[in-house]
Protein backbone atom coordinates (compact mmCIF):
# COMPACT_ATOMS: atom_id res chain seq x y z
CA UNK A 1 0.00 0.00 0.00
CA UNK A 2 1.73 3.40 -0.92
CA UNK A 3 1.38 6.39 1.29
CA UNK A 4 1.46 10.28 0.89
CA UNK A 5 2.59 12.78 2.69
CA UNK A 6 1.24 16.39 2.33
CA UNK A 7 3.95 18.31 1.29
CA UNK A 8 3.09 21.47 2.96
CA UNK A 9 3.21 18.98 6.28
CA UNK A 10 7.04 18.68 5.41
CA UNK A 11 7.65 22.35 5.03
CA UNK A 12 6.30 23.13 8.33
CA UNK A 13 7.73 20.53 10.13
CA UNK A 14 10.66 21.43 8.18
CA UNK A 15 10.85 25.41 9.86
CA UNK A 16 10.42 24.38 12.57
CA UNK A 17 13.05 22.02 12.51
CA UNK A 18 15.52 24.77 11.12
CA UNK A 19 13.97 27.49 14.31
CA UNK A 20 15.51 24.82 16.65
CA UNK A 21 13.46 26.57 19.26
CA UNK A 22 14.77 26.79 22.59
CA UNK A 23 12.18 25.83 25.42
CA UNK A 24 14.49 26.33 28.41
CA UNK A 25 16.63 29.50 29.82
CA UNK A 26 19.62 28.05 31.76
CA UNK A 27 20.19 29.39 34.91
CA UNK A 28 23.89 30.78 35.07
CA UNK A 29 26.35 29.33 37.62
CA UNK A 30 25.13 32.40 40.02
CA UNK A 31 27.78 34.84 41.80
CA UNK A 32 29.09 33.32 45.27
CA UNK A 33 29.08 35.79 48.07
CA UNK A 34 32.71 36.36 48.83
CA UNK A 35 34.93 38.45 51.15
CA UNK A 36 37.64 40.43 50.08
CA UNK A 37 40.03 38.10 52.21
CA UNK A 38 39.98 35.37 54.03
CA UNK A 39 39.27 36.24 57.90
CA UNK A 40 42.89 36.03 59.89
CA UNK A 41 44.55 36.38 56.42
CA UNK A 42 46.77 39.54 56.27
CA UNK A 43 45.53 42.37 54.11
CA UNK A 44 47.65 42.02 50.99
CA UNK A 45 47.11 42.33 46.97
CA UNK A 46 49.31 39.26 46.66
CA UNK A 47 46.49 36.86 44.73
CA UNK A 48 49.41 34.05 45.12
CA UNK A 49 48.31 30.67 46.58
CA UNK A 50 49.97 27.51 47.86
CA UNK A 51 47.64 25.53 46.18
CA UNK A 52 49.57 26.38 42.81
CA UNK A 53 52.27 24.68 44.56
CA UNK A 54 52.88 21.17 43.93
CA UNK A 55 52.39 18.53 46.73
CA UNK A 56 56.48 17.37 45.93
CA UNK A 57 57.85 20.64 46.15
CA UNK A 58 55.13 21.57 49.60
CA UNK A 59 55.77 18.62 51.65
CA UNK A 60 59.79 17.83 51.36
CA UNK A 61 59.99 15.00 53.46
CA UNK A 62 61.46 12.40 51.61
CA UNK A 63 59.81 9.35 53.61
CA UNK A 64 56.64 11.24 53.35
CA UNK A 65 56.78 11.86 49.60
CA UNK A 66 57.39 7.97 48.91
CA UNK A 67 54.29 7.23 51.19
CA UNK A 68 52.09 9.96 49.43
CA UNK A 69 53.19 8.78 46.11
CA UNK A 70 52.30 5.13 46.85
CA UNK A 71 48.71 6.38 48.02
CA UNK A 72 47.94 8.35 44.98
CA UNK A 73 48.90 5.43 42.73
CA UNK A 74 48.05 1.89 44.77
CA UNK A 75 45.16 3.71 47.08
CA UNK A 76 41.97 1.75 46.00
CA UNK A 77 39.70 4.46 46.04
CA UNK A 78 42.14 6.48 43.98
CA UNK A 79 41.96 3.45 41.41
CA UNK A 80 38.01 2.88 41.96
CA UNK A 81 37.68 6.75 41.10
CA UNK A 82 40.14 5.81 37.49
CA UNK A 83 37.29 3.43 36.69
CA UNK A 84 34.66 5.89 37.46
CA UNK A 85 36.32 8.61 34.67
CA UNK A 86 36.56 5.90 32.34
CA UNK A 87 33.01 4.44 32.60
CA UNK A 88 31.61 8.29 32.29
CA UNK A 89 33.70 8.66 29.35
CA UNK A 90 32.21 5.55 27.84
CA UNK A 91 29.14 7.08 28.61
CA UNK A 92 29.87 10.43 27.32
CA UNK A 93 30.73 8.80 23.69
CA UNK A 94 27.89 6.94 23.99
CA UNK A 95 25.65 10.09 23.98
CA UNK A 96 26.84 11.48 20.74
CA UNK A 97 25.47 8.74 19.11
CA UNK A 98 22.02 9.72 19.80
CA UNK A 99 22.46 12.74 16.66
CA UNK A 100 22.67 9.28 14.21
CA UNK A 101 19.95 7.70 12.69
CA UNK A 102 18.91 4.02 14.37
CA UNK A 103 19.22 1.55 11.78
CA UNK A 104 18.03 -2.18 12.19
CA UNK A 105 18.31 -5.22 9.84
CA UNK A 106 15.88 -7.58 10.05
CA UNK A 107 15.12 -11.10 8.75
CA UNK A 108 12.05 -12.88 8.74
CA UNK A 109 10.32 -15.80 7.67
CA UNK A 110 6.77 -16.98 8.52
CA UNK A 111 3.76 -19.17 7.63
CA UNK A 112 -0.19 -18.38 7.97
CA UNK A 113 -2.52 -21.23 7.90
CA UNK A 114 -5.75 -19.54 8.28
CA UNK A 115 -9.34 -21.10 9.26
CA UNK A 116 -11.29 -22.76 5.72
CA UNK A 117 -14.64 -21.06 7.23
CA UNK A 118 -12.37 -17.53 8.18
CA UNK A 119 -12.57 -15.09 5.24
CA UNK A 120 -8.98 -15.17 4.77
CA UNK A 121 -9.18 -18.92 4.51
CA UNK A 122 -11.93 -18.51 1.96
CA UNK A 123 -10.34 -15.97 0.20
CA UNK A 124 -6.60 -17.50 0.33
CA UNK A 125 -8.28 -20.83 -1.39
CA UNK A 126 -9.95 -19.25 -4.00
CA UNK A 127 -7.66 -16.76 -5.35
CA UNK A 128 -4.14 -18.19 -4.25
CA UNK A 129 -5.03 -22.04 -4.60
CA UNK A 130 -3.14 -23.00 -1.48
CA UNK A 131 -4.76 -22.95 2.34
CA UNK A 132 -1.44 -21.34 3.73
CA UNK A 133 0.57 -18.09 3.05
CA UNK A 134 4.20 -17.62 3.62
CA UNK A 135 6.26 -14.18 3.50
CA UNK A 136 9.94 -13.87 3.42
CA UNK A 137 11.21 -10.26 4.35
CA UNK A 138 14.71 -9.10 4.16
CA UNK A 139 15.00 -5.20 5.01
CA UNK A 140 16.88 -2.40 6.45
CA UNK A 141 14.94 0.09 8.91
CA UNK A 142 15.76 3.15 9.90
CA UNK A 143 14.55 5.38 12.58
CA UNK A 144 15.52 8.96 13.22
CA UNK A 145 14.26 11.99 15.59
CA UNK A 146 14.84 15.50 15.02
CA UNK A 147 16.35 17.49 17.90
CA UNK A 148 14.33 19.85 17.68
CA UNK A 149 13.50 21.15 21.33
CA UNK A 150 17.60 20.38 21.80
CA UNK A 151 16.38 17.20 23.95
CA UNK A 152 19.55 15.34 22.61
CA UNK A 153 22.20 18.35 22.83
CA UNK A 154 20.96 18.37 26.33
CA UNK A 155 21.87 14.48 26.99
CA UNK A 156 25.24 15.34 26.03
CA UNK A 157 25.62 18.60 28.06
CA UNK A 158 25.10 16.62 30.99
CA UNK A 159 26.94 13.90 30.30
CA UNK A 160 29.82 15.74 29.87
CA UNK A 161 29.59 17.47 32.70
CA UNK A 162 28.89 14.36 34.69
CA UNK A 163 32.17 13.23 33.22
CA UNK A 164 33.83 15.99 34.53
CA UNK A 165 32.42 15.66 37.71
CA UNK A 166 33.80 12.73 38.27
CA UNK A 167 37.51 13.68 37.11
CA UNK A 168 36.88 16.26 39.62
CA UNK A 169 36.02 13.33 42.27
CA UNK A 170 39.37 12.40 41.58
CA UNK A 171 41.11 15.27 41.91
CA UNK A 172 39.37 15.69 45.05
CA UNK A 173 40.20 12.41 46.47
CA UNK A 174 43.86 12.93 46.03
CA UNK A 175 43.84 16.33 47.45
CA UNK A 176 42.03 14.42 50.91
CA UNK A 177 44.67 11.72 50.44
CA UNK A 178 47.51 13.92 50.69
CA UNK A 179 46.36 15.56 54.05
CA UNK A 180 45.60 12.31 55.11
CA UNK A 181 48.73 11.07 54.58
CA UNK A 182 50.84 13.72 55.60
CA UNK A 183 48.65 14.28 58.70
CA UNK A 184 49.19 10.57 59.55
CA UNK A 185 52.77 10.91 59.38
CA UNK A 186 52.80 14.06 60.92
CA UNK A 187 51.14 11.79 64.03
CA UNK A 188 53.63 9.30 63.51
CA UNK A 189 56.46 11.71 64.47
CA UNK A 190 54.71 13.16 67.41
CA UNK A 191 54.14 9.74 68.60
CA UNK A 192 58.24 8.67 68.53
CA UNK A 193 58.75 12.32 70.22
CA UNK A 194 56.14 11.13 73.12
CA UNK A 195 57.38 7.75 73.35
CA UNK A 196 60.62 9.00 73.74
CA UNK A 197 59.80 11.68 76.08
CA UNK A 198 58.35 8.88 78.20
CA UNK A 199 61.15 6.88 77.98
CA UNK A 200 63.36 9.70 79.38
CA UNK A 201 61.27 10.18 82.17
CA UNK A 202 61.27 7.00 83.34
CA UNK A 203 64.94 6.42 83.73
CA UNK A 204 64.80 9.42 85.42
CA UNK A 205 62.40 8.81 87.61
CA UNK A 206 64.61 5.35 87.72
CA UNK A 207 67.29 7.67 89.22
CA UNK A 208 65.21 9.43 91.42
CA UNK A 209 63.53 6.37 93.38
CA UNK A 210 67.08 4.50 93.22
CA UNK A 211 68.30 8.29 95.58
CA UNK A 212 64.95 7.93 98.12
CA UNK A 213 65.46 3.89 98.37
CA UNK A 214 69.04 5.30 99.72
CA UNK A 215 67.85 7.63 102.09
CA UNK A 216 65.17 5.01 103.27
CA UNK A 217 67.73 2.77 104.00
CA UNK A 218 70.08 5.24 106.09
CA UNK A 219 66.74 6.22 108.02
CA UNK A 220 66.62 9.78 105.98
CA UNK A 221 63.13 9.21 104.73
CA UNK A 222 60.48 7.63 105.31
CA UNK A 223 58.49 4.70 102.73
CA UNK A 224 55.45 7.45 101.92
CA UNK A 225 58.52 8.51 99.81
CA UNK A 226 59.60 5.95 98.25
CA UNK A 227 55.83 4.53 97.47
CA UNK A 228 54.86 8.33 95.76
CA UNK A 229 58.44 8.01 93.92
CA UNK A 230 57.18 4.23 92.97
CA UNK A 231 53.83 5.62 92.00
CA UNK A 232 55.30 8.33 89.51
CA UNK A 233 57.57 5.72 88.55
CA UNK A 234 55.14 3.84 87.08
CA UNK A 235 52.63 6.36 86.15
CA UNK A 236 55.35 7.75 83.35
CA UNK A 237 55.75 4.15 82.45
CA UNK A 238 52.34 3.11 81.74
CA UNK A 239 52.50 5.53 79.07
CA UNK A 240 54.93 3.78 76.86
CA UNK A 241 53.24 0.87 76.31
CA UNK A 242 50.06 3.20 74.83
CA UNK A 243 52.32 5.14 72.78
CA UNK A 244 53.72 1.68 71.32
CA UNK A 245 50.26 0.52 70.71
CA UNK A 246 48.98 4.18 68.99
CA UNK A 247 52.56 3.84 66.85
CA UNK A 248 51.20 0.74 65.24
CA UNK A 249 48.26 1.51 65.08
CA UNK A 250 48.96 4.48 63.13
CA UNK A 251 51.66 3.04 60.90
CA UNK A 252 48.71 0.17 59.63
CA UNK A 253 46.42 2.91 59.13
CA UNK A 254 49.36 4.98 56.86
CA UNK A 255 50.19 1.52 55.01
CA UNK A 256 46.77 0.71 54.44
CA UNK A 257 46.09 4.58 52.46
CA UNK A 258 49.27 3.63 50.53
CA UNK A 259 47.36 0.22 49.61
CA UNK A 260 49.69 -2.09 51.15
CA UNK A 261 49.48 -4.78 53.89
CA UNK A 262 49.75 -3.26 57.54
CA UNK A 263 53.54 -3.02 58.38
CA UNK A 264 56.18 -0.95 59.93
CA UNK A 265 57.17 2.48 58.40
CA UNK A 266 60.87 3.35 58.27
CA UNK A 267 61.67 7.00 59.02
CA UNK A 268 64.64 8.79 60.51
CA UNK A 269 63.10 12.40 60.90
CA UNK A 270 62.28 13.99 64.18
CA UNK A 271 58.82 16.09 64.43
CA UNK A 272 60.77 19.36 65.84
CA UNK A 273 62.98 18.91 61.83
CA UNK A 274 59.58 19.22 60.11
CA UNK A 275 60.37 22.19 58.50
CA UNK A 276 57.12 24.73 57.78
CA UNK A 277 56.74 27.51 54.94
CA UNK A 278 57.13 30.56 56.29
CA UNK A 279 54.77 32.19 53.22
CA UNK A 280 51.68 30.34 54.00
CA UNK A 281 49.90 32.46 51.17
CA UNK A 282 45.94 31.79 51.03
CA UNK A 283 45.17 33.54 47.67
CA UNK A 284 41.96 34.96 47.23
CA UNK A 285 38.44 33.62 47.99
CA UNK A 286 37.30 34.30 44.59
CA UNK A 287 40.53 31.78 43.65
CA UNK A 288 38.78 28.88 45.69
CA UNK A 289 36.03 28.57 42.97
CA UNK A 290 38.36 27.52 40.62
CA UNK A 291 40.87 25.74 42.61
CA UNK A 292 38.72 23.21 44.93
CA UNK A 293 37.88 19.80 42.83
CA UNK A 294 34.65 20.01 45.11
CA UNK A 295 33.06 23.87 44.48
CA UNK A 296 34.10 22.83 40.77
CA UNK A 297 31.88 19.29 40.70
CA UNK A 298 28.90 21.44 42.24
CA UNK A 299 28.88 23.98 39.43
CA UNK A 300 29.21 21.46 36.92
CA UNK A 301 25.91 19.96 38.66
CA UNK A 302 24.09 23.74 37.66
CA UNK A 303 24.89 22.69 34.18
CA UNK A 304 23.43 18.87 34.47
CA UNK A 305 20.34 20.77 36.10
CA UNK A 306 20.28 23.05 33.52
CA UNK A 307 20.17 19.98 31.26
CA UNK A 308 17.37 17.86 32.98
CA UNK A 309 15.24 21.26 33.07
CA UNK A 310 15.64 21.08 29.28
CA UNK A 311 15.10 17.74 28.82
CA UNK A 312 11.48 17.75 31.11
CA UNK A 313 10.75 20.33 28.91
CA UNK A 314 11.48 19.01 25.66
CA UNK A 315 9.46 15.71 26.87
CA UNK A 316 6.21 17.37 26.81
CA UNK A 317 6.66 19.20 23.30
CA UNK A 318 6.04 17.58 19.80
CA UNK A 319 8.63 14.97 18.74
CA UNK A 320 9.65 14.30 14.95
CA UNK A 321 10.17 11.05 13.88
CA UNK A 322 11.16 9.85 10.37
CA UNK A 323 11.32 6.42 9.46
CA UNK A 324 12.33 4.08 6.50
CA UNK A 325 12.69 0.63 5.63
CA UNK A 326 13.49 -0.59 2.44
CA UNK A 327 14.97 -4.46 1.44
CA UNK A 328 13.46 -7.77 -0.06
CA UNK A 329 9.56 -9.21 0.25
CA UNK A 330 7.57 -11.87 -1.35
CA UNK A 331 5.28 -14.81 -0.61
CA UNK A 332 7.59 -17.42 -1.82
CA UNK A 333 11.20 -17.89 -0.66
CA UNK A 334 11.92 -18.89 -4.27
CA UNK A 335 11.45 -15.79 -5.42
CA UNK A 336 12.92 -13.87 -2.30
CA UNK A 337 16.01 -12.26 -3.64
CA UNK A 338 14.30 -11.82 -7.36
CA UNK A 339 15.51 -8.44 -7.99
CA UNK A 340 13.94 -5.68 -8.86
CA UNK A 341 10.16 -7.61 -8.48
CA UNK A 342 10.90 -8.41 -4.85
CA UNK A 343 12.40 -4.93 -3.95
CA UNK A 344 10.02 -2.41 -1.40
CA UNK A 345 10.40 0.67 0.41
CA UNK A 346 8.74 2.66 2.24
CA UNK A 347 8.84 6.30 3.77
CA UNK A 348 7.07 8.09 6.63
CA UNK A 349 7.22 10.76 8.69
CA UNK A 350 5.18 11.19 12.28
CA UNK A 351 5.08 14.28 14.91
CA UNK A 352 3.71 12.77 18.35
CA UNK A 353 2.36 14.87 20.77
CA UNK A 354 1.68 13.59 24.25
CA UNK A 355 -1.80 14.01 25.98
CA UNK A 356 -2.94 12.01 28.64
CA UNK A 357 0.37 11.93 29.96
CA UNK A 358 0.81 15.69 30.14
CA UNK A 359 0.25 16.04 33.55
CA UNK A 360 3.00 13.62 34.61
CA UNK A 361 5.31 15.03 32.18
CA UNK A 362 4.88 18.84 33.72
CA UNK A 363 5.30 17.21 37.31
CA UNK A 364 8.63 16.11 35.99
CA UNK A 365 9.94 19.38 34.31
CA UNK A 366 8.32 20.85 38.05
CA UNK A 367 10.80 19.01 39.94
CA UNK A 368 13.67 19.14 37.46
CA UNK A 369 13.27 23.21 38.43
CA UNK A 370 13.29 22.42 42.21
CA UNK A 371 16.18 20.21 41.58
CA UNK A 372 17.85 23.09 39.42
CA UNK A 373 16.98 25.50 42.37
CA UNK A 374 18.73 22.75 44.86
CA UNK A 375 21.82 22.68 43.15
CA UNK A 376 22.09 26.47 43.56
CA UNK A 377 21.48 26.35 47.04
CA UNK A 378 24.36 23.58 47.05
CA UNK A 379 26.81 25.66 44.75
CA UNK A 380 26.42 28.59 47.69
CA UNK A 381 26.97 26.51 50.62
CA UNK A 382 29.96 24.54 48.82
CA UNK A 383 31.43 28.01 48.35
CA UNK A 384 31.04 29.31 51.42
CA UNK A 385 32.21 25.75 53.44
CA UNK A 386 35.28 26.12 51.56
CA UNK A 387 35.89 29.59 52.29
CA UNK A 388 35.35 28.78 56.19
CA UNK A 389 37.65 25.93 55.87
CA UNK A 390 40.43 28.17 54.65
CA UNK A 391 39.49 31.18 57.87
CA UNK A 392 39.88 28.01 59.98
CA UNK A 393 43.31 26.46 59.33
CA UNK A 394 44.68 30.15 58.73
CA UNK A 395 43.53 31.16 62.76
CA UNK A 396 44.78 27.67 63.53
CA UNK A 397 48.37 28.23 62.37
CA UNK A 398 48.52 31.57 63.71
CA UNK A 399 47.00 30.82 67.37
CA UNK A 400 49.04 27.30 67.33
CA UNK A 401 52.31 29.07 66.65
CA UNK A 402 51.72 31.32 69.76
CA UNK A 403 51.01 28.21 71.78
CA UNK A 404 53.90 26.15 71.08
CA UNK A 405 56.46 29.39 71.63
CA UNK A 406 54.44 29.55 74.95
CA UNK A 407 54.73 26.09 76.03
CA UNK A 408 58.26 26.01 74.52
CA UNK A 409 59.28 28.52 76.91
CA UNK A 410 57.47 26.55 79.67
CA UNK A 411 59.00 23.27 78.85
CA UNK A 412 62.61 24.68 78.98
CA UNK A 413 61.46 26.73 82.84
CA UNK A 414 60.62 23.50 84.36
CA UNK A 415 63.87 21.18 82.48
CA UNK A 416 65.43 23.86 84.48
CA UNK A 417 63.58 23.52 87.51
CA UNK A 418 63.52 19.67 87.54
CA UNK A 419 67.54 19.84 87.37
CA UNK A 420 67.36 22.46 90.13
CA UNK A 421 65.48 19.94 92.14
CA UNK A 422 67.16 17.30 91.21
CA UNK A 423 70.47 19.18 93.13
CA UNK A 424 68.69 20.49 95.83
CA UNK A 425 67.43 16.94 96.82
CA UNK A 426 70.60 15.29 96.63
CA UNK A 427 72.17 18.13 99.27
CA UNK A 428 68.75 17.89 100.97
CA UNK A 429 67.49 21.48 100.12
CA UNK A 430 64.21 20.21 98.85
CA UNK A 431 62.01 17.13 99.13
CA UNK A 432 61.27 14.72 97.64
CA UNK A 433 57.45 15.95 96.67
CA UNK A 434 59.03 18.82 95.31
CA UNK A 435 61.37 16.50 92.85
CA UNK A 436 58.48 14.38 92.33
CA UNK A 437 56.49 17.48 91.20
CA UNK A 438 58.82 19.44 89.11
CA UNK A 439 59.48 15.56 86.97
CA UNK A 440 55.96 15.12 86.93
CA UNK A 441 55.46 18.69 85.13
CA UNK A 442 57.84 18.40 82.60
CA UNK A 443 56.57 14.96 81.34
CA UNK A 444 53.61 17.16 80.71
CA UNK A 445 54.75 19.92 79.09
CA UNK A 446 56.91 18.13 76.98
CA UNK A 447 54.04 15.70 75.50
CA UNK A 448 51.84 19.03 74.75
CA UNK A 449 54.69 20.08 73.21
CA UNK A 450 54.71 17.77 70.71
CA UNK A 451 51.31 17.73 70.40
CA UNK A 452 50.82 21.53 70.01
CA UNK A 453 53.66 20.94 67.21
CA UNK A 454 51.70 18.13 65.84
CA UNK A 455 48.95 20.31 66.10
CA UNK A 456 50.53 22.88 63.66
CA UNK A 457 51.61 21.06 60.78
CA UNK A 458 48.05 19.67 60.61
CA UNK A 459 46.84 23.07 60.16
CA UNK A 460 49.11 23.88 57.52
CA UNK A 461 48.23 20.07 55.83
CA UNK A 462 44.98 21.36 56.19
CA UNK A 463 45.32 24.89 54.94
CA UNK A 464 46.94 23.56 51.73
CA UNK A 465 44.24 20.42 51.18
CA UNK A 466 41.68 23.58 51.94
CA UNK A 467 42.23 25.59 49.06
CA UNK A 468 42.70 22.92 46.47
CA UNK A 469 46.11 22.44 46.58
CA UNK A 470 47.39 18.66 46.15
CA UNK A 471 45.56 17.38 42.99
CA UNK A 472 48.31 19.50 40.53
Amino acid sequence: MKRYINPYSFLILLAVFISACKVSKDVATPKAELPANFRNAANTSDTSSIADVQWKSFFTDATLQKLIDSAIVKNYDMQIAVKNIEASQLLFKQVKWNYVPELNLNVTANTNRPSNNSLNGLSTSQFLGTKHVEDYNANLALTWEADIWGKIRNQSRSALASYLQTAEAKKLLQTNIVASVSQGYYNLLMLDDQLAIAQKNVKLNDSTLRIIRLQFDAGQTTLLAVQQAEAQRLSAAQLVPGFEQNIAIQENAIKILTGSLPDRIERTARLEEVAIPDNLSAGVPSAVVSRRPDVKSAELALTIANANVGIAQANMYPSLTITGSGGLNTFKASNWFTIPASLFGTVAGAVAQPLLQHRQLKTQYKVALVDREKTVLQFRQSVLNAVGEVSDALVKIEKLKTQQGIIADRVSTLQKATSNANLLFRNGQATYLEVITAQSNVLQSELDLATVQNARLNAVSDLYRSVGGGWK
